[in-house]
């Protein structure tokens, strides 16, 4: 079935919604630790995934991938939340977040590079206007003390730079696997899966969820943040526009922290109200990029 260029867009933005529920999810599920999390939720989503393959007949596309994609999709899953993770325990949180969240911006860049896609001054001042939204949501959750650059964090900063490098180059590169199935993804998750499996075995002690509500955030995890969002945004970065989606990427922060206050969890703070002008801003100037460039290419 074929998908428009805008409704995939919508499809992707989907996934930015499901990830504005990873931080409210992931600290219900306390006190699992993080690879073992990742076990679980990849596991749970890999598995719906073969099921809606089997369900739609789309397992055999499966055998007609090679190995070099799976690979590939497996590395950009299972690296990504790895050096996050690891980014996160050796560097203050807000400021090694920051840091990871300049995947949407590399996004934005390095698109165009991509066959048949056009950057425009547009999208370059969009997705720096909702980068600094984003900023000012992440460095305000976090206790920014004034005791001055910290040097045993280097790692956690060169990790978190590596965490934004690797989902940036994972999702422009599948654009150009456009041809490759969106069911594919199971079988990233399911080897994911595997390996935070191992990793946890090796690095973790093992904590499972703590509570029914602990175990209902990990499960909710694995369905969508963890799940449903990865397929989503394969369709969106592969068919969709994909320099729109970088930038919208950063309203993940924005809707993170309303989850939060609607939980009870963070307070309302004038640092939203500012954060999400800038972050709608930046979206609403890519997008009229997109439109121009659209217009252009039509002509």
């Amino acid at each position: 079935m074929q998908i428009g260029r805008a409704r995939a867009t919508a499809i992707g933005f989907g996934a930015v919604l499901l990830w504005a529920l990873l931080a409210l999810l992931t600290t219900g599920s306390a006190p699992t630790p993080p690879l073992l999390l990742n076990a679980l939720c990849f596991g749970i989503g890999g598995a719906l995934g073969l099921v809606w393959a089997w369900g739609t007949g789309g397992l055999g596309r499966l055998k007609q991938v090679g190995w070099r994609v799976y690979a590939f999709g497996t590395a950009g899953l299972f690296t990504y939340h790895f050096l996050y993770f690891s980014a996160l325990r050796l560097a203050p949180v807000a400021e090694a977040s920051l840091i990871a969240y300049l995947w949407p911006l590399l996004i934005v860049l390095g698109s165009g590079l991509l066959p048949g896609e056009q950057l425009r001054l547009g999208h370059v001042m969009g997705a720096v206007l909702a980068f600094s939204g984003a900023g000012i949501i992440v460095l305000g959750r976090g206790a920014v003390g004034p005791s001055g650059f910290d040097l045993a964090a280097l790692p956690g900063f060169g990790l978190a730079g590596l965490c934004a490098l690797t989902w940036s180059s994972y999702s422009i590169f599948s654009r150009r696997l456009g041809a490759v199935p969106t069911e594919s993804v199971a079988v990233f998750c399911v080897l994911s899966a595997i390996l935070s499996a191992l990793a946890h075995l090796a690095l973790e002690q093992t904590l499972w969820p703590a509570s029914p509500t602990a175990w209902a955030s990990a499960i909710l995890l694995g369905i969508g943040p963890v799940g449903l969002a990865f397929y989503l945004w394969d369709i969106g970065v592969k068919r969709g526009d994909i320099q729109l989606l970088g930038v919208a990427s950063y309203a993940a922060p924005l809707l993170s922290t309303v989850a939060l206050i609607l939980a009870g969890i963070a307070p309302l703070s004038i640092t939203l109200i500012v954060a999400a002008g800038l972050i709608t801003a930046g979206a609403a100037i890519a997008a009229r990029a997109s439109a121009v460039a659209r217009h252009g290419r039509a002509a």
